[in-house]
């Protein structure tokens, strides 16, 4: 079979929106400028905040962007008050680092109708915390200081938006995951989509709970619960009968066949996501403390989501 040919048919559209992706005035607005001092009062004894958290944002945004450090956030900042003559201080590297855990940070979306029913792809990757390069690692093999950190992500499947993202250690399982993901994503979840990682009893019960449609499919060695009757004790029923009817699909259709008809090959568009992140922002933690780091990773999907409510390609196969 000859493979598919694809042409973008909105690439004047698709070229401008990359280009933008790079302009500094998109990130460094002047409405972020015109909130750069705090008014607001804790009422807590002590000097008020000088910096308002929109500086403290758009200061980290620049951080992750442009893969800076703190100190370089902190003279890029000075420089581009300087260029654009505002007479603004700059908060210090420091106070970046510091007040990066407090920041309360939502994922931007694309605006929706109201009770549209969503299509969601989950998977997860690694980002690495601290570790050797893989250049030492095929030379000299790996050490022991090595620390990584798991992503998931639920990505809108119709526009590509991530409507939810979860950072925990290595030891939390895919299946640990999803009810985390499912609870952060507005609107109601008619479908989700996800490898072999999520074909666990507990994922059908979420499934089940929430009123979705799981699909992913059974590992090769499945067997339905009347092959294994104990089986029904680890979930509840609904949740075992549908296992059980992916299984029998599977059998009579083909791994392949039944991957075509459910709309599995979907959940690339999720492997797709995580290509972005990596090669837009990068594969690695730059933060020490898990706090920063779940903030620093917000601010990489919020990144992603503003690139992608720019412009994306619209593909057709010819």
């Amino acid at each position: 079979m000859n493979k598919k040919l694809y042409r973008v048919r909105n690439w004047g559209e698709y070229n401008q929106s990359l280009v933008k992706r790079g302009s500094i005035t998109f990130w460094f607005s002047e409405e972020a400028l015109q909130q750069w001092k705090s008014t607001e009062r804790s009422g807590k004894r002590g000097r008020p905040e000088k910096y308002s958290s929109v500086a403290i944002h758009c200061g980290l945004t620049l951080k992750v962007l442009l893969k800076l450090t703190f100190r370089a956030t902190e003279g890029l900042i000075g420089s581009l008050l300087e260029l654009l003559k505002w007479d603004l201080e700059v908060p210090d590297y420091s106070l970046l680092c510091k007040r990066q855990k407090e920041l309360s940070l939502k994922l931007p979306r694309k605006a929706r109708t109201n009770g549209e029913p969503l299509n969601i792809v989950v998977d997860t990757t690694g980002m690495k915390v601290y570790g050797e390069g893989e250049w030492k690692v095929r030379q000299h093999g790996t050490l022991k200081r090595r620390l990584w950190r798991k992503l998931h992500l639920a990505v809108n499947e119709k526009t590509h938006h991530i409507e939810a993202f979860e950072l925990t250690d290595l030891g939390t399982q895919d299946c640990e995951g999803l009810p985390r993901l499912i609870e952060q994503v507005e609107g109601r979840v008619e479908q989700l989509t996800g490898d072999g990682a999520y074909d666990r009893f507990s994922c059908y019960e979420e499934a089940e709970q929430r009123g979705f449609h799981l699909i992913t499919p059974a590992q090769r060695n499945a067997k339905t619960s009347v092959e294994r009757p104990r089986n029904k004790k680890k979930a509840s029923e609904g949740a075992v009968k549908k296992r059980d009817q992916v299984i029998r699909d599977i059998r009579e259709l083909g791994r392949a066949e039944w991957k075509i008809q459910s709309r599995y090959h979907r959940r690339s568009i999720a492997e797709t996501a995580m290509h972005r992140v990596k090669t837009l922002i990068g594969n690695r933690l730059t933060t020490r403390t898990f706090e920063n780091q779940k903030v620093e990773m917000a601010i990489a999907c919020q990144i992603i989501n503003k690139m992608t409510t720019l412009g994306m390609p619209n593909s057709v196969a010819i």
